[in-house]
């Protein structure tokens, strides 16, 4: 180690700043204007990368990788706060212009702007999306609260926009409650819901392959399209996250999400989303620990398995 753990150059990991040489980038998404219950989003991306810190030399303990010299930090982007249409529009751009140079992890931010970076993948790749989705909430309601859109509708918005794949969309660790037809939209549409209820007590490699195992033959039968992960941080019990501003008990371990994203690390991703993350009512920073330690374990995993999808 050439410096101290804990300094003011508040990157991703310490990365310098994105260039064209990074394989790799992360971006901060700081906006939370969706929420319907507690506000603080919008400084997910500092705490995370914070927490970042803590990981030293960055080193992973199962990939045996790195992400020096691979790895630069694109900053905030710069996102209005005076709506959300305005700063979708915005996000969007922006992200046409990360994408062709760099695998991305997003960092948020509230989940309602995933919407705009399916929208920016699907333009930038020419076709829909298969998704794995870790989330407490299903977020496929049609309206939210009596308003068109917001974070709990993005899923519903992006099926009928014709943006990802609906029996390649899998979605993980979903408990909330909610009427049937919004918890079931994923499943009547052909996709896969693995309930946090259905993942109670799968903790080991072992345990938890099967699942990997049928996912990859879902995708290997659609003829492996793209395909994108978006974390909900509340998908993980409070007692694990309880910096969030929507959050569920009954849910996952920090354990069964670390191994979940190790063993799908060879399915081949474009890029994630690591979101709602709120450090007001974190404790401890054990939120903005999970989200950093979740990040750079994908990130590394891309990187090990060598099958993260090829800049254009």
């Amino acid at each position: 180690m050439t410096d101290f753990a804990f300094t003011s150059q508040n990157t991703f990991l310490k990365c310098p700043p994105a260039t064209a040489g990074h394989r790799y980038a992360v971006a901060g998404l700081p906006w939370d204007g969706a929420v319907t219950n507690r506000p603080g989003a919008r400084f997910g991306p500092r705490a995370i990368r914070e927490a970042s810190h803590m990981l030293c030399d960055g080193t992973h303990p199962l990939f045996d990788v790195d992400l020096e010299g691979v790895l630069g930090d694109a900053g905030d982007l710069a996102l209005p706060n005076t709506g959300l249409q305005a700063a979708r529009q915005a996000l969007e751009q922006q992200a046409l212009q990360l994408l062709p140079r760099h695998h991305m992890a997003w960092l948020g931010g509230d989940h309602s702007l995933t919407l705009s970076l399916l929208r920016a993948y699907r333009q930038w790749l020419g076709q829909p999306l298969a998704v794995i989705h870790f989330d407490a909430h299903c977020d496929t309601w049609s309206d939210h609260f009596g308003e068109p859109s917001g974070h709990g509708t993005w899923v519903w918005e992006a099926f009928q926009e014709g943006l990802v794949r609906p029996e390649c969309f899998v979605q993980l660790g979903i408990r909330s409650a909610g009427v049937r037809q919004a918890r079931e939209y994923v499943r009547d549409q052909g996709g896969v819901i693995h309930t946090a209820r259905d993942l109670r007590g799968l903790e080991s490699p072992a345990q938890l392959a099967p699942l990997v195992q049928a996912i990859g033959q879902r995708l290997a039968a659609a003829g492996h399209p793209p395909l994108y992960l978006s974390l909900d941080i509340d998908a993980l019990d409070p007692a694990y996250a309880p910096g969030t501003g929507t959050p569920e008990p009954g849910g996952l371990t920090s354990n069964q999400v670390l191994g979940l994203l190790e063993a799908m690390a060879p399915l081949g991703f474009v890029g994630m989303d690591c979101v709602e993350v709120a450090p007001p009512y974190d404790h401890a920073e054990i939120t903005s620990a999970a989200a950093a330690t979740l990040v750079w374990t994908y990130l590394c995993g891309q990187r090990a398995s060598g099958t993260a999808v090829p800049l254009a």
